[in-house]
């Protein structure tokens, strides 16, 4: 998925934490949202203007920052 199509980074938005675009909804508060218990279904029912593929953005944006992460390693 090319998650570049749904979520966007401004820093007049949210002071530049990553959105889906065209919302003020983070990408923290759905991964937070899905960590207490929500379904995708939940999430959408909850955001009616959202869909799908922008909850699985989401997802897939968040893996890839998890992904390309430095870890230093304590001496």
């Amino acid at each position: 998925m090319d998650y570049a199509k749904y979520i966007e980074r401004k820093p007049e938005v949210m002071m530049g934490k990553p959105v889906i675009k065209g919302t003020r909804i983070t990408v923290e508060l759905i991964i937070r949202k899905f960590a207490n218990g929500y379904t995708v279904d939940k999430l959408l029912k909850s955001y009616p203007h959202l869909s799908d593929e922008q909850i699985y953005a989401v997802f897939e944006y968040a893996a890839d920052v998890i992904a390309n992460e430095v870890t230093i390693e304590a001496v």
